[in-house]
């Protein structure tokens, strides 16, 4: 019976290893980040500014009262108009981190970045 109870806690424990049962320090990242537009105030204009969410989905949330339009600098991604009040389709973020402005309101400027690393510098006429 005890070498039954042992080989039994044996498969338990290789099948929590095998099935991703591991640190529950750091959770799998479920959903879209949020984005938040606050409204016209340079780098105060989105948060979280930056934004821990390189490689990940991001969503932009216009709680501003007038409407906004969300590009990456390098014009790759581009949100279309979001009217106050609503969100933004998910877009992915580049792997390395990226900084982005309002089309509409160019001052209105942020950046997303990795876990450890913050985003790379911003460049060119949005920054």
């Amino acid at each position: 019976m005890r070498s039954l109870s042992t080989a039994a806690l044996l498969v338990l424990v290789f099948g929590m290893a095998m099935c991703g049962g591991g640190s529950p320090s750091e959770p799998a990242p479920s959903g879209p980040v949020t984005i938040t537009i606050l409204g016209e105030r340079g780098a105060q204009s989105f948060s979280p500014n930056p934004a821990t969410a390189a490689g990940r989905s991001v969503v932009f949330r216009n709680s501003d009262t007038v409407v906004h339009r969300v590009r990456l600098n390098d014009l790759s991604i581009d949100t279309g108009d979001i009217a106050p009040g609503a969100t933004s389709n998910p877009v992915n973020m580049p792997p390395a981190g990226t900084n982005y402005h309002c089309s509409l309101h160019p001052t209105m400027v942020g950046a997303v970045g990795g876990g450890n690393t913050g985003p790379p510098p911003c460049q060119g006429i949005y920054c």
